[in-house]
């Protein structure tokens, strides 16, 4: 039998993502114009997969990447199924298994792994991983990307207010270089999420989702 999945209000999420509780939590909500920003709770289980070894992070930066999976089916939830059930491998890495933090489409977010824990997502044994929270941008057909966009700059917002995070540490999985774990090869810098970084990060599209972002973050 499947695990049920919760869905958490915005704020609620974001004061469990390791950081005890303040009074200041309420203002983490998101304003009523942003819509639905609602959050599934589907973490993979402490012990299992991406969190069989768990080690502590002090969020510092946040990456954006895109998943690149343009199958239907490749929504938020299934993408969340897939690291809840380990079938996501990281071959090269030291963890085993790729495991992120959130994942964006067009209508939900879901949450895989606390903020305070180190993910397998940007580069390997790197800052990126060691500092940064992960978010997947879907790309599955149907899905839109102006809406997930959208979506994600408000996600970003809302972990910057929670974490302290300037807008120059919301980079693109671009930002680190990418040093495999097993064999030490140097894979270079990612293009990714590829529509938005073509061009690195001085790229229009790029520093138009930063430019959303930073209105976002102040709106909160």
């Amino acid at each position: 039998m499947k695990r049920a999945l919760l869905l958490l209000p915005v704020a609620v999420l974001l004061a469990s993502c390791g950081v005890s509780p303040t009074g200041g939590d309420a203002n983490l909500s998101a304003p009523s114009s942003w819509g639905n920003m609602r959050v599934t709770s589907a973490l993979v289980a402490k012990g299992s997969y991406g969190r069989h070894r768990i080690r502590p992070m002090d969020p510092r930066y946040i990456t954006i990447h895109a998943t690149e999976n343009f199958s239907a089916g490749g929504t938020a939830r299934a993408h969340a199924e897939m690291l809840r059930t380990g079938s996501l491998k990281g071959e090269h890495n030291s963890l085993g298994y790729i495991i992120w933090h959130f994942t964006v489409d067009d209508h939900s977010i879901y949450q895989t792994q606390p903020c305070n824990e180190q993910g397998q997502h940007a580069d390997y044994e790197g800052q990126g991983n060691r500092e940064s929270i992960g978010i997947e941008m879907c790309e599955n057909r149907g899905n839109s990307r102006e809406v997930t966009l959208d979506r994600t700059a408000k996600l970003a917002a809302l972990l910057m207010k929670r974490y302290g995070i300037p807008l120059s540490h919301v980079v693109p999985h671009q930002h680190w270089l990418m040093i495999r774990y097993d064999d030490h090869r140097d894979l270079g810098h990612k293009t990714c999420p590829h529509f938005l970084v073509k061009g690195g990060e001085s790229d229009p599209a790029w520093q138009a989702f930063l430019a959303r972002v930073g209105r976002y973050r102040a709106q909160l």
